[in-house]
């Protein structure tokens, strides 16, 4: 089969990978019908982050059973199924806990002796526990199966930075970065009650597409400036729920500096590429809660899945650019230079 693999900084091949295969008896082996490429993919791909030579790329994707396990009780071949960037076995005590993303014998898609989701087909360990059935006649309707997709991971982890961040009915929100899932923030916060959401982001499409999604209000200003704009529209206060969805420096300093007394940074942006350099008695003295992590999308998936396939919230828009996968190298390209916010990959 074919599948997405990395081997240095820039150098993004589609190659001839060996077929995915039931290895277990709780296995389950998925033909891809839709996957995407993320943003956290980039930073191996800007050098940024420790690359394996050869290693699979690419962790959201929706698909086909093809074949299952002796064990796999709830799926059957030919079922419509969706898959968290993290597969889990449901039964541990982080799993029991909903944190499914500590599982204890879990693994992300694309490492080392996995199948990455940017291929043809990808071997699912736990399927009973990890994948989530979908409605039949939505592989007939492409909005609806793109918007299906974000559950995988970018709706999940704006989902999980609104929750952290402590959103609720009728509450003010700062969403730092436009990116997809600071997009998808922007969505989770206004399913979640927030009457005011404020998008900081400097990319006109982007702030235009969260206006759509319900933003009130767009600061295009960076660092201490954008600190400045925010708490003059919020009274000099600042903040109650604040969400970081980049993972600077930069940004964190921001987050921190938005922030009211007393509130809370929702934080989903991988760290990346320097130490935050947070003041923590800043942070001490205001009474700031500093949550969030690796979202545990497999939790939230049964609560947001209806509200997709009612259209209540549809996240489709995220995906400005489409590539087959011969051209999913392209699609890296497109989104290190911006020219596409997220890259959708087609079968």
């Amino acid at each position: 089969m074919r599948a997405t693999v990395i081997h240095g900084p820039g150098d993004i091949r589609v190659e001839q990978v060996p077929d995915a295969v039931v290895r277990n008896p709780g296995d389950a082996v998925v033909r891809v019908v839709l996957s995407c490429v993320c943003g956290t993919d980039l930073w191996a791909y800007r050098g940024m982050a420790d690359i394996c030579p050869g290693r699979r790329t690419g962790h959201e994707f929706l698909g086909v059973v093809e074949d299952i396990g002796a064990d796999v009780t709830r799926f059957a071949v030919g079922d419509l199924v969706v898959a968290p960037f993290v597969w889990s076995d449901g039964v541990c005590e982080y799993c029991l806990e909903g944190l499914t993303t500590s599982c204890e014998h879990g693994g992300f898609w694309g490492t080392p002796g996995s199948d990455g989701g940017q291929g043809e087909a990808v071997r699912v360990p736990f399927a009973d526990a990890t994948l989530v059935g979908l409605p039949a006649d939505a592989a007939s309707d492409h909005r609806l199966l793109t918007a299906l997709l974000t559950l995988s991971d970018v709706l999940g982890t704006g989902h999980h930075a609104a929750v952290t961040a402590g959103v609720r009915p009728g509450c003010t929100v700062a969403v730092v970065g436009d990116g997809a899932v600071g997009l998808c923030a922007v969505l989770a916060a206004g399913r979640l009650g927030a009457e005011r959401i404020i998008m900081l982001g400097r990319h006109r499409t982007r702030t235009d597409l969260a206006r759509v999604f319900g933003a009130t209000d767009v600061v295009a200003e960076r660092g201490t400036d954008a600190v400045e704009t925010v708490r003059e529209l919020t009274g000099g206060r600042g903040v109650p729920a604040v969400i970081e969805a980049v993972g600077t420096e930069l940004s964190m300093r921001t987050a921190v500096g938005v922030a009211r007394d007393g509130g809370a940074i929702g934080c989903v942006g991988v760290p990346h590429g320097s130490d935050t350099g947070l003041d923590l008695s800043d942070i001490f003295e205001r009474n700031v809660a500093l949550r969030g992590g690796v979202a545990p999308v497999r939790t939230y998936l049964p609560e947001l899945l209806p509200d997709v396939l009612a259209g209540r919230l549809d996240p489709s828009p995220v995906f400005d650019l489409a590539v087959d996968l011969d051209k999913v190298p392209e699609g890296y390209r497109a989104m290190d230079e911006r020219t596409a916010l997220k890259v959708l990959i087609t079968y």
